[in-house]
């Protein structure tokens, strides 16, 4: 019995410097009655308002949910304490564009989630979209290399070679899964995968076969674990005592991701630097992403930075956002009617594909209701003043870009619903101009690939729709599902994606709408 007792009060001794330094720190953060801060509830003692957050996860209520419900009671700015860490969260396109736009240049820093392996001082060099301050010369440099690889020119020169790509997946559907059960989101990862190897190698990351697709899944595990360990918060983003410990193996599961990636892309530096010739496929043998930076005398460090942050955000966010307009379309059979009858009037090219206002009106409107990211990080450089109350230096500022796009006060009554034509008689687009509608960001912060991305969900949308009549496979008592049915619940993560991945059988649709284009696009060299 004395030994339990000593071995508890030693217990108590050692955890004791813990516990007071977690009161010492949750005090020294700005408290309500210190400060002018945002109205929210009332934070506990040392935990704060993670209570509230974790009471909504237990009910399956998503995080930009809760802080949509909380912006009723508490005004489209408001503030919650998570342990030690000040969050402040805007919920309205005023809100927004006084964070965006007004106070960009104090609140345009970048949080850096404690799960990232990587150190500070090295995103500062090498990073654009996780550098932690966006006025130093090292990113505005990163900036002006970033907008040269994805300028209007760039992405022209490339269009034969992405539509040779949707071309591929296409030909691969008709030729091995016609009938069969295809995850939409899963072809749509190869082939995107593909079209970045193209326009950063000059070449096909994986072939479309049964040994591609293996591959292309052992990468696509290894994205999306990046992603999800690298950008769920950890205790460490709220209790900085716990900073020097991966209590949750989150930081060690990010490294492992990254290291695969690197492995990938570094054979590949090391071959172009050696001179070596590669598969050139659809680029010109010295116009790819990889020779522009080589040329540019970017190191490899520099290089696979680059890379990292180009691949996990197009294969994780154009994949997600067409498996939700296609879930969207197959459950709205008007629309899918609609958008079928424009197609049939041009050619599947991606010219042609982006001046249908239907179409157009489709993706946007699936990009207001499953946005790629639902909270829009930021961190305070500086403090300042917005909307009558102080923001802190360091807080994290985050815009609710899910919440305004189910916002009825924005949207009308039907805001919940997937209308279309809402966005047909509007000047409202991705450029982040209409702060209530921002799948893309706003401001400095803005998404350098949103061009690229628009450009490849149009044209993947349109292939996979006008080429295949999609049916949803009945259930496990054999019967049918009724498209009303689909189940469009949502796994909150980045990107934010269906919970059950969206599974369809292709057949060929046999109408007048039916373009030969299908025709001269498999006709094109194959890679």
């Amino acid at each position: 019995m004395d030994i339990t007792n000593t071995l508890y009060s030693l217990i108590l001794i050692l955890l004791l410097p813990f516990f007071v330094y977690l009161i010492i720190n949750y005090f020294s953060v700005p408290s309500r009655g210190g400060e002018n801060l945002p109205p929210g509830p009332w934070p506990w003692p040392i935990v704060g308002n993670i209570p509230h957050v974790l009471m909504s996860v237990i009910i399956n209520i998503p995080p930009p949910q809760t802080v949509a419900n909380l912006s009723k009671i508490y005004g489209p700015l408001l503030s919650l304490k998570l342990g030690s860490r000040l969050v402040i969260l805007a919920s309205s396109p005023e809100a927004a564009h006084a964070i965006l736009n007004t106070h960009d240049r104090h609140l345009s820093g970048r949080y850096i989630a404690k799960a990232t392996p990587i150190e500070a001082g090295e995103l500062q060099r090498f990073s654009l979209l996780w550098s932690t301050e966006r006025n130093s010369h090292s990113w505005k440099a990163i900036r002006d290399q970033w907008n040269d690889l994805f300028s209007s020119k760039a992405m022209d020169d490339y269009v034969k070679m992405r539509e040779a790509k949707v071309a591929e997946m296409l030909h691969f559907l008709k030729r091995e899964r016609l009938g069969q059960m295809v995850n939409i989101r899963d072809v749509v990862f190869t082939m995107v995968y593909n079209t970045l190897g193209n326009i950063c190698f000059s070449k096909n990351m994986v072939n479309l076969d049964d040994d591609g697709e293996k591959k292309s899944s052992e990468v696509k595990k290894t994205i999306w674990g990046l992603m999800e360990s690298g950008t769920t918060p950890i205790l460490a983003d709220f209790f900085p005592v716990f900073e020097g410990f991966d209590v949750q193996g989150a930081r060690r599961r990010t490294k492992g991701c990254i290291d695969r990636l690197y492995k990938v892309w570094e054979g590949i530096i090391q071959t172009r630097r050696r001179g070596e010739s590669t598969n050139n496929d659809g680029a010109t043998k010295h116009g790819d992403f990889l020779h522009f930076m080589l040329a540019n005398g970017w190191s490899d460090l520099q290089i696979k930075h680059m890379l990292l942050e180009v691949f996990p955000a197009a294969t994780g966010n154009i994949p997600t956002t067409v498996e939700w307009a296609v879930a969207e379309l197959i459950k709205n059979e008007e629309a899918m009617k609609k958008v079928r009858q424009e197609l049939s009037t041009v050619t599947l090219s991606e010219g042609a594909i982006l001046e249908l206002p239907y179409l157009n009106a489709c993706i946007k409107e699936t990009l207001r209701l499953h946005p790629p990211i639902g909270f829009l990080p930021h961190c305070a450089q500086e403090t300042c003043q917005v909307m009558g109350y102080t923001i802190p230096k360091d807080s994290l500022v985050i815009v609710n870009v899910w919440g305004m796009g189910h916002d009825k006060n924005i949207w009308g009554q039907d805001a919940v619903a997937f209308k279309p034509e809402r966005f047909l008689d509007t000047n409202v687009d991705f450029k982040g101009q209409d702060y209530g509608y921002l799948p893309f960001g706003a401001g400095r912060r803005m998404c350098p690939g949103f061009p690229f991305a628009a450009k490849q969900v149009h044209l993947i949308v349109a292939a996979l729709v006008s080429s295949f009549e999609w049916s949803v496979a009945g259930n496990r008592n054999g019967g049918e599902f009724h498209h009303t049915q689909l189940d469009m619940k949502e796994a909150y993560s980045v990107p934010i994606r269906k919970e059950k991945p969206l599974s369809l059988v292709p057949n060929l649709l046999l109408s007048p709408s039916q373009n030969d284009c299908q025709d001269s696009y498999t006709s094109s060299k194959m890679h």
